[in-house]
C-alpha cells in the first residue's frame, strides 16, 4: 500500500506541514481537505455509500467524493483528480467555501480537517471505483432530509454539517 501523505495547516489554511494521512487521523492534527457536490439538471445530489474497506466512516453515505490533497496539489487539483478515482466523472467545478470541524471516531482516529466544498453538476452516470464506492444514489433535497432526521448514523458526520448549506447554494 502507497503512502498518502496529507497538507498539515493552521486555522487560516497556511500550511505547516506534512505527515502521513493515517498518522495525522491519529495525532487528531489539523490538515487541509476537499468535499465535491454533483448536482444532476433536477438538483438532485449525487449521494456515494463509502466503501466498506475505509478506516474510518465505512459503509456511511456522503457527498459525492471527499479526499485531501497530496502536498504541493492545490484543492480544486484534488477535487478534480478525486472525481475522476472514486467516480469515473470529469466535469467543471466551481468553489463554494470552507470550513473546519473535529469529531473523534469509535476506533480512536480524529478526523481534524479544513475542508474546500467544490460544487459541479452533470448528468453522467458515475463509474465507481470499488476500491472507494460501495454504492451510489441520485437525491432531492426534501426526501434526503427526512432521510437523515430518521437515520442520522448513515451518514457521514462531516457530510451532516454541511448539505443544507450546499443545497441552498444551487
Amino acid at each position: 500500500m502507497q503512502t498518502e501523505n496529507v497538507i498539515l495547516v493552521n486555522e487560516q489554511d497556511q500550511a505547516v506541514g506534512t505527515m502521513e494521512k493515517l498518522e495525522a487521523h491519529r495525532q487528531g492534527l489539523l490538515h487541509r481537505a476537499i468535499s465535491v457536490f454533483i448536482f444532476d439538471n433536477d438538483k438532485r445530489l449525487l449521494l456515494q455509500q463509502r466503501a466498506l474497506s475505509k478506516y474510518h466512516s465505512a459503509g456511511l453515505w456522503t457527498n459525492t467524493c471527499c479526499s485531501h490533497p497530496v502536498p504541493s496539489e492545490e484543492a480544486l487539483a484534488a477535487a478534480h483528480r478525486r472525481l475522476g478515482e472514486e467516480m469515473g466523472l470529469e466535469t467543471p467545478l466551481t468553489f463554494a467555501f470552507t470550513f473546519l470541524y473535529r469529531t473523534p471516531f469509535d476506533n480512536g482516529l480524529v478526523e481534524h480537517e479544513l475542508d474546500h466544498v467544490f460544487i459541479g453538476h452533470t448528468n453522467k452516470t458515475p463509474l465507481i471505483n470499488p476500491e472507494e464506492v460501495a454504492d451510489y444514489q441520485w437525491w432531492r433535497f426534501e426526501d434526503l432530509q427526512d432521510e437523515i432526521q430518521s437515520n442520522p448514523q448513515a451518514y457521514t458526520v462531516w457530510f451532516r454539517l454541511i448539505y443544507q448549506k450546499v443545497f441552498a447554494l444551487v
